[in-house]
């Protein structure tokens, strides 16, 4: 059997022990120690949040990149379609496609959606197609009716204004 010299047991002994030591206050130091919290990632709603704001504000930069990422998250989902159609609709250079086919999946998933039934029929204006924003003011006469529906009093002004400029 071979047989270390006592100098060299108790070195290694005290090496190691220090080391396991050291070992187990660095544990303990890191367990009591919060680790960094990981952003969470913003839900649909907080987007649509944000892009409300966005939009009231005129910041239509902002308001598509937050609907375009909760559009990612949930594509079948009625509203966020509805406000992305509005948004490529209003932006400086509208993108008339886009929102049509925007509004088309809102209605597609939602066919009594109120906002969308307005907001494609003011699209169909802007494409000068006023036949086609009347069947959505004929639609939202049938979901809301004509007298306390704030959508088919918009579309209806936007219609009369339309007629009146041609």
């Amino acid at each position: 059997m071979f047989h270390l010299p006592e100098t060299a047991v108790s070195t290694s002994t005290r090496l190691l022990a220090a080391t396991l030591l050291a070992c187990t206050a660095w544990s303990a130091i890191a367990a009591d120690t919060p680790s960094p919290a990981v952003p969470s990632k913003p839900t649909v709603d907080e987007r649509m949040a944000k892009a409300r704001d966005a939009i009231k504000a005129k910041d239509w930069g902002t308001a598509r990149n937050e609907l375009t990422a909760a559009y990612r998250e949930s594509p079948r989902n009625a509203d966020v379609n509805n406000l992305l159609g509005y948004t490529y609709r209003k932006q400086a250079t509208p993108d008339l496609p886009k929102a049509f086919e925007h509004y088309q999946n809102a209605l597609r998933m939602n066919p009594q959606h109120k906002g969308a039934h307005e907001y494609i029929g003011e699209a169909y204006l802007m494409d000068n197609k006023p036949a086609e924003a009347q069947k959505h003011l004929a639609e939202l006469e049938k979901i809301c009716g004509n007298k306390t529906c704030e959508e088919y009093a918009d579309l209806a002004k936007a219609i009369a204004d339309h007629a009146a400029r041609k």
